[in-house]
């Protein structure tokens, strides 16, 4: 008799214990799934814009079909930036010294596409330390280009149209067209 009361008294011990852990385990499953829900972890592409921002989509290194900066990648980034309704404006930070002019003229041609679809979504370009050649062929596409006055001026051909980038009051570069007679 007094080893069944043990036995039973041990027996309800553990049950104790077992139904305690449970609870606790519960709880510190809700606690975590609650902090990731607050963090935005369940999220698509794991970043949560709840409110209106402005996009940065980044052109880095030589334009290749195999490099970072492949108009696979570019066009990737601004047609996430341009779909997101919440998106007001959309900054292209270019730091290229160029490279493929079709890889350039692709993501050129995406931009102009994007600019019809989404008219009312303004898109910068902005010059860091280098831009030339592939880099400038996507800059042009852009409403306005903001270049360092560090900065050197460019000449660049596309088609029969001869561009030239100047510096102008001291806040941004104007592009202009250069006529010639033939």
């Amino acid at each position: 008799m007094l080893e069944k009361l043990a036995f039973s008294s041990v027996t309800e011990q553990r049950r104790t214990r077992r139904w305690g852990i449970v609870f606790k385990s519960l709880t510190f499953l809700y606690l975590f799934i609650l902090l990731f829900i607050g963090l935005g972890w369940f999220s698509d592409n794991g970043v949560s814009m709840s409110d209106k921002h402005t996009a940065l989509v980044e052109l880095r290194g030589e334009i290749s079909a195999n490099s970072v900066s492949s108009a696979a990648n570019v066009n990737e980034g601004l047609k996430n930036a341009f779909k997101d309704k919440n998106t007001q404006g959309v900054i292209l930070r270019i730091n290229s010294p160029g490279g493929s002019p079709v890889q350039a003229g692709y993501i050129n041609d995406e931009i102009q596409r994007l600019r019809v679809k989404y008219p009312n979504i303004p898109l910068y370009a902005v010059i860091e330390d280098i831009c030339a050649s592939g880099g400038y062929y996507v800059a042009v596409a852009a409403d306005k280009i903001y270049v360092d006055k560090a900065s050197s001026r460019r000449i660049y051909r596309r088609a029969n149209e001869w561009v030239w980038f100047h510096w102008n009051n001291g806040k941004t570069w104007y592009r202009t067209k250069i006529t010639h007679s033939r």
